[in-house]
């Protein structure tokens, strides 16, 4: 068996102490190479271009050029999977974590730092762990410009109008962002409940629904087990609980296994929502890695439901909602800035 060749890695870090922590960090490790260093965002837009890594480790706060511009401009340029880094990064920071993924940057990690603490030996495992996964993801050319023109997948007849009852979204890389896009088109009146189950790392949940209520019109929760559903209303699954409903229309929360690895799980979502809401499920599959939520797909497929995938250019990692293409379950494949207000027509529509 052929052994594959280490991921080559870009490291953007201004701070001499930090780049030379990073540079052994990955340099230790037999699944990287070190193919190059840069001291600011500019110099690391350079080499991005010259060296062609495989991934780029980039510091948020550079001088002449700081992290997110410089994200923007090689994803522009020569787009290449991108973790960003920062000391400052905690729980709580949302915006930061949003600004990163906006930019174009895959995710925003804790940058260790404290080579006395007791968490530097697991810090380290859990970024040469995702950078590893990262590297692998395909990545997309981010233009700046207008919406892409949408093209109907071939050989699929119209859904027909019904009743909408319930949205329900799964997503993970690049999720937040792409939330807050489809949520700011939707009006405090949205005349149904949407329910989301979105990947990140503990503890970062309940910043993501203050952040999203506080910039939205509708009003954002975290849900709780037996809280009714109501319209106007987006329900965040919390940490390390699926999230169901049960017949008389209130949250099912769940600690059974996790599904494919996932806890909460998009499979586990769309399965129990279809089984819900029937034909009146409108289920969007969005950015981010793996396949999560293609098995509940099929059940919402099955159930008469409606199914939409975010589209390749405005996906921060095509891959849940290419996997949802490629088995043939999605009705419409939409730009980002398309979606919410496709959800405002679906909900309005006259039922047949």
């Amino acid at each position: 068996m052929t052994k594959s060749a280490p991921i080559r890695v870009l490291i953007a870090e201004d701070s001499s102490t930090a780049r030379a922590l990073l540079t052994e960090l990955f340099s230790s490790s037999p699944d990287f190479v070190v193919a190059g260093t840069a001291v600011n965002g500019s110099e690391a837009i350079e080499r991005a271009i010259a060296l062609s890594p495989d991934l780029i480790i980039m510091d948020v706060y550079m001088p002449v050029v700081d992290g997110l511009d410089a994200t923007k401009e090689i994803m522009r340029e020569s787009p290449t999977p991108i973790v960003m880094v920062s000391a400052s990064v905690a729980a709580t920071d949302v915006a930061m974590g949003l600004s990163a993924t906006q930019a174009g940057a895959m995710i925003l990690l804790a940058k260790p730092s404290n080579t006395k603490s007791p968490e530097f030996p697991e810090e380290c495992r859990q970024l040469l762990s995702m950078a590893k996964a990262m590297a692998g993801v395909k990545v997309v050319r981010r233009w700046g410009g207008g919406a892409a023109r949408v093209t109907p997948p071939s050989g699929r007849t119209a859904h027909p109008v019904r009743r909408v009852t319930m949205v329900a979204i799964g997503t993970s890389t690049g999720g937040p962002a792409a939330l807050h896009r489809i949520l700011i088109d939707l009006p405090p009146t949205f005349p149904v409940p949407i329910v989301v189950v979105q990947h990140m790392a503990r503890g970062f949940i309940d910043g993501l629904a203050k952040w999203l209520s506080a910039n939205v019109a509708l009003k954002v929760v975290v849900a709780e087990d037996g809280q009714r559903l109501v319209a106007g209303t987006v329900y965040l699954a919390p940490d390390e609980r699926h999230m169901g409903v049960r017949g008389d229309g209130r949250v099912a929360l769940s600690s059974a296994a996790a599904v494919s690895a996932f806890r909460p799980s998009i499979d586990f979502l769309f399965d129990a929502y279809a089984r819900g809401y029937d034909d009146g499920l409108v289920a969007l599959i969005l950015t981010g890695m793996g396949q999560d939520g293609v098995e509940g797909l099929k059940t919402v497929r099955t159930r008469g439901g409606r199914v939409i995938a975010q589209d390749e250019r405005s996906s921060v990692v095509f891959g849940m909602a290419q996997k949802a293409v490629e088995a043939n379950l999605v009705h419409e494949i939409l730009p980002l800035d398309g979606i919410g207000r496709r959800l405002n027509e679906l909900v309005d529509a006259v039922p047949r």
